[in-house]
């Protein structure tokens, strides 16, 4: 039969229950805030660590600039290209307690690749963002046009003559022209000289179209890779569609055949099919 507990008795195994549970949450407690301890104790040794190896090749670069005996001028320029970088540190000392003070709940082994990863991401943004050089150079790529990037292109690969000396009468862009058939939005540069003057290929090249018709007149077009050069409005053609004609031969005469108002060489550079300011290329 059941025995039958007092109300001491009761009251008594409440309070054992009570206290064991006390008992076990504390010790909980103290094994989390241990595990934290130790987390963030590793976390500061491999900052140490990392800040350590950061002194040493720093320090390599300082003794380097200041060792043209045993290092050659251009490792020595090179270093002081480096030393002359504006990091600012304590902005990024700064960001890193602010993100290591956010870190609150206790991190597991299962995800300490991933914490390691953003500190060496905010670490790279800071760095990246703080060297002057670097951002202001693509700054300046990023703020160029699409006519300035294929100029360059086309000045990195190759080296164009002027096709002929004449007198500019007309430059690349918008214009106000005086009869109403000369369009507005001018493609290329008009080079006044007098009829029959030699024009020269300017970059050498297959002949791709050699024609008579259209606003163009008699005209050329010569294409390298991705680059190709009209010569518009000539009197007449030496060379025929299929022909490859090199730099500074002579290709065509000034005219003054399809839409003109007088005799000139309109020449005309396109890279993809893209219109390229011929200034931009030339000096004229």
């Amino acid at each position: 039969m059941e025995r039958v507990l007092s109300t001491e008795e009761r009251i008594r195994r409440a309070e054992e229950v009570y206290r064991n549970k006390q008992q076990g949450i504390n010790l909980n407690k103290r094994e989390s805030k241990n595990k934290i301890s130790k987390y963030k104790i590793k976390l500061l040794k491999k900052m140490l660590v990392q800040i350590l190896i950061c002194l040493a090749i720093y320090s390599l670069f300082y003794y380097s600039k200041n060792s043209e005996e045993l290092f050659s001028k251009d490792l020595v320029n090179k270093t002081k290209e480096i030393l002359g970088y504006d990091i600012n540190f304590k902005e990024l000392y700064n960001n890193f307690t602010n993100w290591f003070s956010s870190q609150n709940a206790f991190a597991t082994d299962e995800n300490q690749n991933v914490i390691d990863n953003n500190i060496e991401n905010i670490i790279q943004n800071e760095i990246s963002e703080n060297i002057g050089g670097a951002s202001e150079e693509s700054k300046e790529v990023t703020n160029l046009s699409q006519m300035e990037i294929d100029a360059n292109d086309i000045k990195s690969k190759y080296t164009l003559i002027k096709p002929l000396q004449g007198t500019i009468t007309s430059r690349y862009g918008h214009r106000e022209p005086t009869t109403k058939t000369v369009p507005k939005e001018h493609t290329g540069i008009d080079i006044a000289a007098n009829v029959g003057t030699v024009i020269y290929a300017a970059l050498d090249g297959t002949v791709k179209i050699a024609s008579s018709e259209g606003d163009y007149g008699k005209h050329l077009r010569i294409e390298k890779d991705d680059v190709a050069i009209y010569y518009a409005h000539c009197n007449k053609l030496y060379v025929k569609e299929g022909d490859y004609v090199k730099q500074n031969e002579p290709i065509a005469e000034v005219g003054a055949t399809g839409n003109v108002t007088g005799p000139h060489l309109h020449f005309e550079i396109r890279k993809n099919e893209r219109y390229v300011d011929p200034d931009m290329v030339l000096k004229f």
